[in-house]
C-alpha cells in the first residue's frame, strides 16, 4: 500500500481537528483497545442521522480483529 506523504500530513491535521471537536472519542477507543479487545467481545454501533433515522449493527471480535487492532495501536504509538 503506497500512501502519499501529503495525504498522510492532511490526515494527521484532520485527526487533530477531530480530537479537538470530540475529545472523549480517542480515550474511549484507547480504553476499548487496552481492556476489551479480545476474542468474543461484541462491539455494538448505533448511528442516528440528523433526520432521526437510526442504523445499527454489531460485530463479534475474532482473532484476526484482535491482531489488526494491535497493529493499529502500535502504529499510533510511533
Amino acid at each position: 500500500m503506497n500512501m502519499n506523504p501529503m495525504m498522510i500530513m492532511q490526515l494527521q491535521q484532520r485527526l487533530g481537528l477531530f480530537q479537538n471537536d470530540h475529545p472523549k472519542v480517542m480515550p474511549f477507543l484507547r480504553a476499548v483497545g487496552e481492556n476489551a479487545m479480545q476474542e468474543g467481545t461484541v462491539i455494538a454501533m448505533k448511528v442516528t442521522t440528523a433526520e432521526g433515522k437510526t442504523i445499527e449493527s454489531n460485530i463479534k471480535i475474532n482473532a484476526n480483529d484482535v491482531e489488526t487492532m494491535k497493529m493499529l495501536m502500535d502504529m499510533g504509538k510511533q
